[in-house]
This record gives C-alpha cells, sequence and structure tokens, in this order.
C-alpha cells in the first residue's frame, strides 16, 4: 500500500515575485479599505460620492469597452474613439432640436423620443467608428504599430475639429429626465432621477454586451481572432469582418454613453471627447486592458475616485476638482507601478 502523497506548497509561478504576486491581492483590498476609512470618517459624505461616482462610472465604463475591444483584437489604442461618444452626444441634441422634445413633453413621449434616440445615437456612433476603421486603420493593418498610432491621434483632432465646426460653444440639453428631482433618500443621501437613469439605461447594455461576446457565435468569433487571428482564418472566420463589428460595437457603447452623458450633465461640447476619452482609457487600464469586466470595474472605481475627489476632502486632506485629475492619475500610476496588467487583468496575445 502506497503512502499518501503531501500536497506541494504553492509556489510563485516562475518570473514573479513573492512580493507581486502579494500585491495582485493586496491592491484590490487596499481600495477598500480606504474607502472603508473614508466611510468611518464620513458616512454621509462617502455615500454621497459613491452614488456620484457609480453613475459617472457607467458612463465612463461604457466609454471604456470600446477601448478594450478593439485594443483586445488588434492591440491598438482608438485615440479617436472619445471623439465618436462625442458625436453620439451630438446627435441625441440635434435629434430633440428637430422634433422639438423638450422639458414640457408628456412622460410617455420623453421616454419614447429617448429610447428611439438612444438607438439612433449608437447606429450613429457605431457606424462611424467602422468608417474609421475601413479608411484609417485596415490600410495599416500589416504596418508597424506607430503607423496606426499615429492615424488615430490625426482622426481624433479630424472629428474634434468636425464637432467644432457642428456646435463651436457649449449648448445646453433640454431636462428629459428631470435630473434634481429626488426618487427617494437613502441614509441622508438624495438618489436623482439622473442617477436611476444612468444606472438604468448602462446595466442591460452592459449586459448583453457580455452575454454577446460569451455566448454567441460572433462573439466567440471576436474571441478567436484576439487569441490567434491566423488561425482564426484557417477555421473559416472572417477576421475583416470579425474586426469591423469589434469597432460596431465598441461605438454602440460609445453612442449610448454620448446619449447618456448630455442628458445626465445637461451640455454637450465639441471637447468633450478628449477629456472623456482620457478618463475612459484611465478606466480600461487601471482595470486591464483587453478585459471587459475589468474595463467595466475600472470605470467605476474611477468614478467614485473623482467623486471623493471633487467632495473637498479625504480624511481631512483638503482636496477638490483642481486636484481630481492628480488624484486619480496617482493612483493609477501605483496600480501599474504593483500589477502592471491592471486590477483585473489578463494574459493578451504577443504581436
Amino acid at each position: 500500500m502506497e503512502a499518501a502523497s503531501i500536497p506541494e506548497p504553492a509556489r510563485t509561478p516562475p518570473g514573479r515575485s513573492l512580493g507581486s504576486a502579494l500585491s495582485d491581492n493586496l491592491l484590490p483590498v487596499i481600495l477598500g479599505v480606504a474607502l472603508l476609512a473614508q466611510f468611518a470618517h464620513d458616512q454621509t459624505g462617502t455615500l454621497e460620492a459613491i452614488k456620484t461616482g457609480l453613475s459617472n462610472g457607467t458612463i465612463w465604463a461604457l466609454i471604456a469597452l470600446g477601448y478594450t475591444l478593439v485594443y483586445g483584437i488588434i492591440e491598438l489604442i482608438n485615440f479617436a474613439h472619445g471623439e465618436v461618444f462625442m458625436i453620439g452626444s451630438f446627435v441625441s441634441l440635434s435629434c430633440w432640436q428637430m422634433t422639438g422634445v423638450d422639458a414640457q413633453t408628456s412622460l410617455l413621449l420623453t421616454i419614447v423620443a429617448i429610447a428611439i434616440v438612444l438607438v439612433l445615437a449608437m447606429l450613429a456612433s457605431g457606424t462611424l467608428n467602422v468608417m474609421i476603421e475601413r479608411v484609417a486603420y485596415r490600410p495599416l493593418r500589416n504596418a508597424p504599430r506607430l503607423a496606426p498610432l499615429i492615424t488615430a491621434i490625426g482622426m481624433s483632432f479630424i472629428l474634434q475639429n468636425v464637432g467644432l465646426l457642428w456646435r463651436p460653444t457649449p449648448e445646453g440639453v433640454p431636462d428629459l429626465i428631470t435630473s434634481q428631482h429626488t426618487v427617494f433618500t437613502f441614509l441622508e443621501v438624495d438618489v436623482l432621477y439622473s442617477d436611476i437613469f444612468a444606472v438604468a439605461v448602462t446595466a442591460p447594455l452592459l449586459y448583453a454586451l457580455l452575454y454577446f461576446i460569451g455566448h454567441t457565435r460572433y462573439g466567440k468569433g471576436m474571441r478567436a481572432t484576439a487569441q490567434d487571428p491566423d488561425a482564426a482564418r484557417l477555421m473559416g472566420i472572417d477576421v475583416d469582418r470579425t474586426i469591423a463589428l469589434t469597432f460596431m460595437l465598441g461605438g454602440l457603447m460609445a453612442g449610448a454613453a454620448g446619449l447618456i452623458y448630455a442628458l445626465y450633465n445637461g451640455a454637450v461640447q465639441f471637447n468633450q471627447g478628449f477629456t472623456a476619452g482620457l478618463i475612459a482609457f484611465t478606466a480600461a487600464v487601471m482595470g486591464g486592458i483587453g478585459n471587459l469586466k475589468g474595463a467595466v470595474l475600472g470605470g467605476l472605481i474611477i468614478g467614485v475616485i473623482q467623486a471623493i475627489s471633487d467632495s473637498g476632502e479625504y480624511l481631512g486632506l483638503e482636496l477638490g476638482t483642481d486636484w481630481t485629475p492628480a488624484v486619480v492619475f496617482a493612483i493609477l500610476i501605483v496600480i501599474m507601478v504593483f500589477r502592471p496588467q491592471g486590477l483585473f487583468g489578463e494574459e493578451v496575445r504577443e504581436g
């Protein structure tokens, strides 16, 4: 009778230090502890910041999905994606202006109008993103990586100037969701219609996208292409069509984010895409670029960090809106130092 074997202790994977392995698990815990410390310091203010942060974070999450989808497929940072989001906001406002829908429109017509405009904004941004891929990126598919990167920056400036010609000054958006009206109060925190609207529109879209990629034939084709494009071609997958579909999906999410942003913030302007795109790209990197769930969680985390910083103080330290970008990027740098693949990153194919 053989003696029972003694299981070997868990070992750190080759090439990784024990400190690196511990940091993988500690970083999310540290972020959670930092949030709990602020909650103990100021319960109402922290809950208010979390509520606002989650609402803003859903917008960043939708935009971040476009970055992470494209990077996961062709390892390209689509710097024009923020401007695609901006076009979605502009299309939404134009539709409401043409139809005359405003804050005095009946509730039923307002809901129908928002639903129709949501579809139109998504289709407009999705189609634009596919056109960008076809005209600017596909001819450079086999070029050195610097070429499509510079092209992406060029497309960003071109679209920003299109927005400047379209709407040169900031314009207000009709308050179709009665954004300042309180739905209910939880622990002295007022939850507004705008907060519920942002989450109610975003959650089904995120679920639909994750389901599409995880359970449909086209989604499996996207995952196969991301893993190995040459093997995907040998298996009969149309790689060019799959890449175009990826850009379409990213554009659809950006268009939806554009509509939500317009209604939530009450104004649009031609340079909103640069700021939003930078924040969303940061969210994608923080969560783990190439990982869809990581992009969503990264967007929510950055939304909460921004809201806490904007509130004016953290554990007695005076902050404010002027400090918010520095706080966000300081946390990003710390995360990148200890976990370069992001909080929820996964392995991606090597080029």
